[in-house]
């Protein structure tokens, strides 16, 4: 196997964008290891398993909630600011939510808990805004031909954030959650560096059509693309019934009889698998058959949700998580290359909005999900359903959006 090209590193604006990515997604794989873990630990001081699962859930629903208000906000706002801006500002203002957290072991398990879900809403805010900034700037910093292998680095990139982050973190909570997030802080302000030193391309301002007209724009592209909406929406059902990451401090905890470290590992586990495949994706990018390749990586996704539900072996546990992180890169990677080829660069702010709503869903809403689930069918229960679930919709997207299954070349779309 060839080794990936770093020619796409040439650019510097997108060598520093791609800095401030993988600083900010280690910074909340850290802090999402810091956050599971505390919470949890608070809560069973005097609740029950299932009771502590939910109020892990919750920590979901504080992320989510602004999300559904501001996202497609935020997506028009990156059609009409400037991109850079948007990133800078909403990279202050996660920096000052870490110094809250870090602030929170230092109070009653009650109060910490209140700030806990008070600084997820806050992030949630944050996170509204910046996703579809960051989307809709990366296109423009690199010429089109190099898109797909910038596309796989930004993938590859992120994996091992997400490897290294939750690993530290677990080693790191060892010393306390306010070490975690010190060192959250840390890489906040590193990312806020970098895109700030970026040269980015001057924006070019949408005018003579009002916000709300851009939004609804967004929306009707995404309605009308069967292609777009069936990537985006699959993604949606899957991990908003079979993701597993809230309640990997229960399975770490009460299954699984491990602790901080192993709860990291678990963490690690999807991201190996998903690095793996995107190494391969970097110098063998998919060009055929895309749609039979994403709808498949949802059914072996599906398959080892099952298998890592019913383990009760740590190594186990991981192997089936380093599965679904592999079927789930195959899934992103032919997503985000269907946004990114499919959509007009006047569009793309605001499909990526729509975009994030429905990813953001899937993970945070997610969250909330497999809380309330775990709370009546118990965590085992819960992983069990979502698992099952990734298999009907596999096999339902088949007929549900056949211009998606059918998807063999991903083409451009012509730019205005």
């Amino acid at each position: 196997m060839l080794l990936p090209s770093i020619a796409v590193f040439r650019h510097d604006a997108f060598l520093r964008y791609w800095i401030m990515r993988q600083a900010n997604s280690a910074a909340r794989q850290m802090m999402a290891v810091a956050i599971g873990w505390q919470v949890y630990d608070i809560a069973r001081e005097t609740r029950s398993v299932e009771e502590s699962a939910l109020m892990l859930g919750l920590v979901g629903l504080a992320q989510f909630a602004p999300v559904l208000l501001l996202s497609l906000v935020g997506g028009q706002a990156a059609d009409r600011l400037d991109r850079k801006m948007i990133l800078v500002v909403s990279n202050i203002g996660r920096g000052l939510c870490m110094l809250v957290l870090a602030a929170s072991p230092f109070f009653a398990g009650p109060t910490a808990l209140w700030m806990i879900y008070l600084t997820s809403l806050a992030m949630g805010v944050m996170h509204a805004f910046s996703p579809a900034a960051a989307s809709a700037l990366f296109a423009r910093l690199i010429p089109r031909d190099e898109l797909r292998q910038a596309i796989a680095w930004n993938s590859l990139g992120f994996q091992g954030a997400a490897i290294i982050g939750p690993a530290i973190a677990g080693l790191l909570y060892i010393a306390g959650p306010a070490t975690v997030y010190v060192t959250g802080f840390v890489l906040t302000v590193i990312s806020i560096y970098a895109i700030a030193t970026a040269r980015t391309p001057q924006h070019e301002h949408v005018r003579g059509v009002n916000g709300r007209a851009l939004i609804v724009e967004g929306l009707r592209y995404v309605r009308n693309n069967r292609i777009v909406l069936g990537a985006i929406s699959l993604d949606l059902i899957v991990v908003l019934f079979g993701g597993v990451t809230a309640l990997l401090p229960v399975f770490a905890r009460d299954i699984l009889h491990t602790d901080t470290v192993g709860l990291g590992l678990l963490r690690t586990a999807p991201a190996i698998g998903a690095a793996i495949v995107a190494f391969m994706l970097a110098t063998r990018p998919l060009t055929r058959h895309v749609g039979g390749w994403m709808l498949g990586a949802i059914a072996v996704y599906g398959v080892a949700m099952i298998g890592f539900a019913l383990s009760t072996l740590i190594i186990l546990s991981m192997a089936m998580l380093a599965i679904t992180g592999a079927a789930d890169m195959i899934s992103v990677y032919i997503r985000q290359s269907i946004i990114q080829l499919s959509t007009p660069q006047s569009m793309r702010g605001r499909v990526s909005a729509v975009e994030f709503m429905f990813i953001s869903a899937s993970n945070e809403l997610g969250e909330f999900e497999s809380g309330v689930a775990a709370r009546f069918l118990g965590p085992v229960g819960a992983v069990l359903m979502g698992g099952v679930l990734a298999l009907i919709t596999a096999a339902s997207w088949f007929k549900l959006f056949p211009d998606l299954s059918k998807t063999d070349e991903l083409k451009p779309a012509d730019e205005e």
